[in-house]
């Protein structure tokens, strides 16, 4: 794994170095608080080190700003301080804690641990296109701020039209992801549920966001 070490005693960091490259780790390290955050905002690692207690932006400090940032690495805080209410602290922003002196074989063993961790991604509860938009949690639809009604078709025809928005979408997606159906039933049922869909979704707005592409299917665009 490619780590990023914040220590800022040159001794103890020289040594952390060393046991986590005899593990077969890369490791970028630094003694500051803003050269973490410069390396950890340019570079992705697969876990952070952070020492609590380096002067001027410690390593609290330098995961806030990480995390300010979007950067959701696990992050484990090595520290001198070992009071409950710093451990709970810690823990409120970092994944691990620990507290020195440690074991190299903890260290290894946690910083093992948080690498094997799946990466944390980001819940997506809005789709938005244009002046079109979904609320995704409430399963509310709105287009210019106006609230618009949908059965519950029309409402998952939409969804996957807005989460592929800009893309060909054809009849058989359409009907394996909508209808679940994994044959052509040889109907309009697309065609029936896109008209009443487009007349509450365009109807009366001045621009169409659903558009037929000839031969090929259909695609929700803001583009004419």
């Amino acid at each position: 794994m490619r780590l990023l070490l914040l220590e800022d005693d040159k001794e103890v960091r020289e040594h952390i170095v060393r046991l986590l490259q005899a593990a077969g780790h890369v490791v970028d390290d630094c003694a500051t608080g803003p050269d973490a955050i410069f390396l950890g905002t340019s570079n992705s690692y697969s876990v952070l080190i952070l020492d609590r207690m380096v002067p001027g932006i410690d390593g609290l400090a330098v995961l806030k700003a990480l995390r300010a940032a979007g950067i959701q690495t696990p992050a484990l805080f090595l520290t001198a301080m070992d009071d409950v209410d710093d451990r709970v602290e810690g823990l409120e922003t970092a994944d691990d804690y620990l507290v020195k002196p440690f074991a190299g074989s903890e260290l290894l063993a946690r910083v093992g641990a948080l690498g094997r961790r799946p990466p944390v991604t980001a819940t997506v509860t809005r789709l938005a296109v244009a002046d079109l938009e979904i609320d995704l949690l409430k399963r509310f639809v709105t287009r210019g701020g106006i609230r618009i009604d949908l059965q519950q078709q029309e409402y998952k025809l939409l969804e996957f039209l807005m989460r592929h928005s800009g893309e060909i979408v054809t009849r058989t997606m359409l009907l394996e992801n909508v209808w679940s159906f994994h044959f052509d039933p040889g109907t309009n049922l697309i065609e029936s549920h896109m008209s009443r869909l487009r007349a509450k979704v365009d109807r009366g707005y001045g621009h169409d966001l659903i558009h037929t592409v000839r031969g090929a299917g259909y695609r929700l665009d803001a583009a004419a």
